[in-house]
C-alpha cells in the first residue's frame, strides 16, 4: 500500500516506515503530523475520489529538523569592482510515515 501525498508545495509518493523531508514543519522531535491523501494505492485497488481520499489519512512522526546543501550566489558587477558572495541552506523537516489508513 501506498500513497500520493501533499507535503507543502510538493507531492511526495509514500509507503509506512519511508523516511522523507518536507518544508518545515511546526513540531519538536517526536509530535505525530497529518498529510492529505491525493492519490491512495492498496494492491488492486486505487482511491482517487475526494469523497473516499476524505476517509484516509497519513500519519507521520517528526524525526528532527535537518538542512538542505548549500547553495552558493555569487553577485558580480563588471567594471565596478562590485562583488558579492552569499550562501543559503533551506531548513527541512525529516518524517517518517507511521501510517496510511482507513476509516477516519
Amino acid at each position: 500500500m501506498y500513497a500520493i501525498v501533499r507535503a507543502g508545495s510538493r507531492q511526495e509518493k509514500v509507503a509506512v516506515d519511508d523516511e522523507l523531508l518536507v518544508d518545515k514543519l511546526a513540531g519538536e522531535a517526536g509530535d505525530t503530523v497529518s498529510f492529505p491523501a491525493i492519490l491512495v494505492v492498496d494492491g488492486d485497488k486505487v482511491v482517487s475520489k475526494a469523497a473516499e481520499l476524505a476517509k484516509y489519512e497519513v500519519t507521520a512522526e517528526i524525526v528532527g529538523a535537518v538542512k538542505g546543501p548549500k547553495i552558493n550566489i555569487m553577485h558580480y558587477r563588471n567594471k565596478t569592482g562590485y562583488k558579492r558572495r552569499m550562501g543559503h541552506r533551506q531548513p527541512y523537516t525529516q518524517v517518517k510515515i507511521t501510517g496510511i489508513k482507513a476509516g477516519k
